[in-house]
């Protein structure tokens, strides 16, 4: 997961899709990128199960899992608090 987290268009990617889901077309309208570059990056979110997929019709939308996005904020937050070790 923080593989994918790592790239700034997959990032990209997850901002736009805060705002709802969206076909690859859509996606693709926001970025100078060839189709083919953005289904990658599609992808590589999906393997992370950071987003999921939906069909309607002959449409593909995407949309943010937050879900995992919830889950890794419980896990960072085991680390905050105060420091015992003093």
């Amino acid at each position: 997961m923080f593989k994918a987290l790592s790239d700034p268009i997959r990032l990209d990617i997850l901002i736009l899709l805060k705002k709802g889901k969206l076909s690859a077309g859509e996606i693709c309208e926001n970025f100078n990128l060839t189709g083919a570059t953005i289904s990658y990056h599609l992808s590589i979110l999906k393997k992370a199960k950071l987003i999921f997929e939906s069909k309607h019709k002959n449409f593909i939308y995407y949309e943010i899992n937050t879900s995992v996005f919830e889950e890794v904020m419980l896990w960072f937050s085991q680390f905050g608090g105060k420091n015992e070790n003093k």
